[in-house]
């Protein structure tokens, strides 16, 4: 007796209902599907279906003994695949979330890199601010900025995103330079509409952290639109060193408070626990964790 062929046998009739269903499927012969189910009760010693002419069911022994049976053919699939996966190039759709700012500025960029290398991969990517559900939305991986909420995730650290409070020179010939950061609840200070505490920034400097009160007249939900806002002179705002840099390299933009910075957020390449990794997610997975890995 081929003993997963059996257990593969008893599987299907108890999923598919019956003997002629498990047959169809098997490529077998009803009769042989019968004699394997009675070669493993006789090997177990013990009845495993109760069947009748218009229906069947487990006993208490076929109930332990199929839940068993998935168990070990899942073993089997899953060995098979691991050797199966290292034999296949990287082919297929991606779909991937990321937040605006960190997609257009580094992610993109990085993405038409990885293309380059593996060119049976396409990537769907979708932006956005809110937090996907990457098995309600059908992703295989996102990036996640801030704090994991969901522990089941496969999280990967990147390097922490770095934030700049920064002001346009105008701004600042206007209204004043802030010298510690009490001094920013006397600035118009834009707000970003995502932001856990909208209303209070913090910042780190050599005398521990402050807590700022921030009043503003601008409330956006994506940081572009900040920038846009910070260079036209309206205020102040706390965003992505990834989106300002080049402004302040460039003059267009200020960066206030040295010595105080706020809080680098933590950075996460995430992916559902399946544990059958395609060779495209883990192609994926590997080269971004080489770019922004911790």
């Amino acid at each position: 007796m081929n003993l997963l062929s059996s257990m593969t046998t008893f599987v299907r009739v108890v999923e598919l209902g019956s003997l002629a269903a498990a047959a169809k499927e098997l490529g077998i012969s009803a009769t042989m599907v019968g004699k394997r189910l009675a070669a493993l009760e006789e090997r177990l010693g013990a009845s495993l279906l109760r069947r009748t002419t218009r229906r069947q069911s487990l006993t208490e022994a076929g109930v332990a003994y199929y839940a068993r049976c998935r168990h070990v053919l899942e073993g089997v699939a899953d060995a098979d695949a691991s050797v199966q996966s290292l034999r296949k190039a990287p082919r297929g759709v991606l779909r991937i979330a990321s937040p605006i700012t960190f997609g257009v500025q580094r992610l993109a960029p990085v993405v038409a890199e990885y293309l380059r290398y593996y060119r049976e991969v396409s990537i769907d990517l979708t932006l956005g601010e809110r937090a996907p559900d990457l098995a309600r939305d059908g992703l295989d991986a996102a990036i996640r900025i801030g704090k994991l909420p969901d522990a089941r995730l496969i999280a990967r650290p990147l390097r922490p995103y770095a934030m700049l409070v920064c002001a346009s020179p105008e701004y600042v010939a206007q209204h004043g330079t802030p010298l510690v950061p009490d001094d920013l609840s006397r600035h118009n200070c834009l707000g970003y509409m995502y932001a856990d505490r909208r209303g209070t920034w913090r910042l780190i400097g050599p005398d521990g952290e402050h807590r700022v009160d921030v009043h503003g007249n601008f409330t956006v939900n994506e940081g572009p639109a900040l920038r846009a806002a910070a260079l036209s002179g309206l205020g102040v705002i706390m965003q992505p060193e990834v989106l300002l840099a080049d402004d302040v390299a460039a003059g267009r933009l200020v960066a206030l408070l040295p010595g105080y910075e706020p809080p680098a957020r933590p950075v996460h390449l995430v992916y559902l626990p399946d544990r059958r990794v395609t060779p495209k997610l883990r192609s994926f997975v590997d080269f971004i964790v080489a770019r922004f890995g911790a």
